[in-house]
């Protein structure tokens, strides 16, 4: 985390990056760090929103184009695991991105997304709102 937190602006986006692709990191951690370093409030949430999208854009691109296969191997899921996430977007629909943010299931939702080619515009717009309202919540309580 000292590393994302050194960069500042550009870490906080790395790091929310990085972190919506599977990698054990904490993206709310630097938020949190950055924030009561007087950054721009509005700014950083718009950074670490923006990073984390684009992450699971890159998981929904891993799924769209690759097979089950790479996918297993790439991100070292278990194949149970991405069944489990498979159902549980079949079973709840495309709503079920809004919690794409949720450690453990939500990165391989993103993956079921491309999988299962659900629309693009959808899935930014719901992945974007669940991600956003997460960091504004996490904002909110390190600010007050």
């Amino acid at each position: 985390m000292e590393y994302f937190t050194q960069l500042g602006y550009l870490g906080l986006f790395l790091s929310s990056f990085l972190a919506a692709t599977l990698l054990p990191l904490s993206s709310e951690a630097v938020l949190g760090f950055l924030l009561l370093k007087d950054l721009d409030p509005p700014l950083l949430i718009s950074l670490a929103t923006l990073g984390n999208v684009l992450g699971s854009l890159f998981n929904y691109a891993v799924g769209l184009w690759g097979s089950t296969l790479l996918v297993g191997k790439l991100f070292r899921i278990p194949e149970d695991e991405f069944i489990k996430a498979e159902k549980r977007f079949r079973k709840y629909g495309v709503l079920s991105l809004l919690f794409a943010w949720v450690p453990v299931i939500g990165d391989p939702l993103t993956i079921a997304a491309g999988v299962l080619r659900i629309n693009i515009l959808t899935f930014l717009v719901l992945v974007t709102a669940g991600k956003l309202a997460r960091y504004l919540a996490v904002g909110y309580a390190v600010l007050h």
